[in-house]
């Protein structure tokens, strides 16, 4: 089996401790054959990250991180139970497999166990590397006399791989670059924030990010108050990413079911086929497409297709898990490993110029549900929050605190740029989202937090 093309430094070590395909297969067929158990299912994960720190202004840790780790889930009938482990030695896969029987036999039925899935087909950086990279946001926060950088750059190389003993290996192997970075005025009033990520290093402009997280800490300093209030709000696409994503967390067949989600229709059954958004939004889930790129497989081993979850603004279907599709009927689609918002061609600039009076953000933190059958969530906004007035963004503004739902954000919709790959939100995963200008957006209350 041909290797996937690398797409991390050509310099770093052959394969790094990633398992092959034929790799996690040999170690599959040891587990078989000391296998008891009416039915072994078997996961190894495997990585190699290098990573590189910067705080103060200063490079602070440079580190590497190989790690294989094997799960063995043995079954019999609806008991099951999983050991995991990290050697991979004779001795310790039997001892393994022989605990896992063990726990197996003692284990409650479980009442959503799920026989296995028969056999299915399944379409480094150097630390110098790293260093040029982050000198792109050290060299000019040095130079500016009154501004600290932070950040983190981490490249990784992964391999997941499934098995069981009716013949299911699915495997998938991934590279990622990701570099977020901080810059905070000394006199601590400013904060500025930006990131990156791609699976292909050499796709990702270090400079572009770091001067722009630079920029937004001058522009941030000595912000002002204003008063709370429902505005006309920019959100930038980790702020959009922050708040969409969950409404993935939301589409599955079984809480709407059961009454428990944002999509139960009045009488009973569930929403799908009505319009719950603007009809400019669509929102999809797709292993193949080259902005995500994600496992297109979920924990079972089912294979993941493209998944459409919103089209024009209507809801066009849940997701079901196996054990909920066999209960309903249905077709198992398996619960998607990422998530994409399509988006438009309005540039964040036009998006200034169109703004009367409103507020541009950056990105959000901490957010907790409210309601979960409105998807009601609160959470702050961080490193970057500015007024705009008459198109332009005039001056920074003290952080806010919001109480908003994404589907009520999306229904307010004015206007959509272009979707990129974010870095990273409080949830992690593979997210595309674009700009959004919406009016309405709630906030609540002033935040201290700069």
């Amino acid at each position: 089996m041909s290797r996937p093309h690398r797409l991390l430094s050509p310099e770093a070590a052959p394969d790094a401790g990633i398992a092959s395909a034929e790799d996690a297969q040999a170690v599959f067929e040891r587990v078989r054959k000391l296998s008891k158990a009416e039915n072994v299912e078997m996961q190894l994960n495997s990585n190699h990250t290098g990573n590189t720190r910067f705080a103060a202004n200063q490079m602070s840790t440079s580190g590497s991180v190989t790690d294989m780790q094997l799960a063995v889930q043995s079954s019999y009938g609806p008991k099951h139970a999983v050991v995991v482990t990290n050697d991979l030695t004779d001795e310790s896969l039997a001892r393994a497999v022989a605990e896992s029987e063990a726990l197996a036999k003692l284990a409650p039925d479980d009442p959503e166990a799920m026989p296995a899935l028969p056999h299915l087909m399944v379409p480094v950086i150097t630390e110098p590397d790293r260093a040029k990279a982050a000198l792109t946001a050290l060299a000019p926060a040095r130079s500016a006399g009154d501004l600290q950088a932070a950040g983190f750059i981490i490249t990784s190389e992964t391999s997941v791989a499934l098995g069981n003993t009716k013949g299911l290996f699915a495997y998938h192997r991934a590279t990622s670059a990701n570099y977020q970075l901080t810059v905070r005025t000394s006199d601590g009033t400013g904060s500025g924030w930006a990131a990156a990520d791609h699976p292909d290093w050499s796709q990702l402009d270090f400079k572009a990010v770091s001067d722009r997280a630079i920029e937004k800490a001058k522009l941030s300093r000595t912000p002002v108050a204003i008063e709370p209030g429902r505005y006309t709000v920019i959100f930038e696409p980790q702020a959009v990413g922050d708040l969409v994503q969950l409404i993935g967390n939301y589409s599955d067949a079984r809480s709407a079911d059961e009454g428990r989600s944002p999509f139960v229709k009045t009488g009973g059954g569930n929403k799908v086929g009505e319009k719950i958004v603007d009809e400019r939004v669509t929102i999809v889930a797709d292993p193949q497409d080259p902005q995500l790129m994600s496992q297109p497989f979920d924990g079972d081993g089912l294979a993941l297709n493209r998944q459409v979850f919103i089209e024009n603004g209507v809801l066009k279907q849940l997701f079901y898990t196996r054990f909920w599709a066999k209960k309903q009927g249905k077709v198992a689609t398996g619960q998607p490993q990422s998530i994409k918002m399509m988006g438009g061609t309005t540039s964040v600039e036009d998006m200034i110029k169109s703004t009367e009076r409103g507020v541009l953000v950056t990105r959000l933190w901490y957010l907790r549900e409210v309601d979960p059958r409105t998807i009601l969530y609160t959470g702050l906004t961080r490193d970057g929050t500015f007024l705009i007035e008459n198109g332009k963004v005039t001056k920074a503004i003290r952080n806010f605190r919001f109480n908003d739902s994404p589907l009520f954000m999306l229904n307010n919709l004015e206007m959509l740029g272009p979707s990129v790959r974010l870095a990273g939100t409080e949830q992690g995963g593979d997210i595309v989202m674009p700009t959004i200008k919406v009016k309405d957006f709630n906030f609540t209350s002033l935040s201290e937090a700069v």
